[in-house]
């Protein structure tokens, strides 16, 4: 099923990633981005770019759109108004458009964010009362916690789970975007919250376990 999916956060590590796999996957991508500098880059990866501030109106990046993949990220400079408030933003937008589906990465450790390490507490602390507010929500939705983040080549193959222990790996960007990419063309998952971390198992193998559960 092709979709209209609008990605925020496009310009991101993981975001550009996923907005150029979106495209290969046949669907009509939307890239939104905070900067007008940022255009010709989404652009090139093959998705229309539309600039919007998440802490401000996002009402004409949602438009038209039917999936949402909430990509994008505060990088530790405003952990409550972009990864907690900017989401909710951008569902409040989605509900109001009638957007159907929205797969939010989230993180690792949302789920007891003082048992993470000090320095992320409060991102974490926002990641979970985003997620709990798209659980709320009457949107389709997936939330997907990857651990420790890398930039190393993708190998296409994760561990998923509901839990995983923390420390006990990493993942590379690239697979994080695959997994997203899967996750929204997967109705099985709707409603599903599951960890990744670098594994053994290809992909949409994987994401078959858990949403067998």
């Amino acid at each position: 099923m092709t979709r209209t999916v609008l990605v925020a956060g496009a310009h991101g590590q993981v975001g550009q990633h996923l907005t150029e796999l979106l495209g290969e996957r046949d669907h009509e991508v939307r890239g939104m981005i905070r900067d007008e500098s940022q255009v010709e880059d989404v652009e090139s990866l093959g998705a229309e770019a539309v600039v919007a501030d998440l802490t401000a109106s996002v009402d004409h990046a949602v438009e038209g759109c039917d999936s949402i993949v909430f990509a994008a990220g505060s990088g530790g400079n405003d952990v409550y108004g972009v990864d907690r408030d900017g989401a909710i933003n951008l569902l409040e937008a989605a509900e109001e458009s009638g957007v159907d589906r929205f797969v939010m990465l989230s993180s690792m450790g949302a789920d007891d964010p003082e048992s993470g390490p000090d320095a992320l507490e409060d991102y974490l602390i926002a990641k979970a009362e985003a997620d709990e507010r798209l659980r709320r929500s009457g949107v389709a939705h997936t939330i997907v916690r990857p651990g420790e983040l890398t930039n190393e080549p993708g190998t296409g193959r994760i561990r998923a789970a509901e839990s995983l222990k923390s420390g006990d790996g990493d993942i590379p960007r690239e697979d994080v975007a695959r997994t997203l990419a899967a996750a929204l063309e997967r109705d099985e998952l709707v409603g599903e919250t599951f960890e990744i971390l670098g594994g053994d198992e290809p992909i949409d193998e994987e994401l078959e376990t858990v949403g067998s559960r």
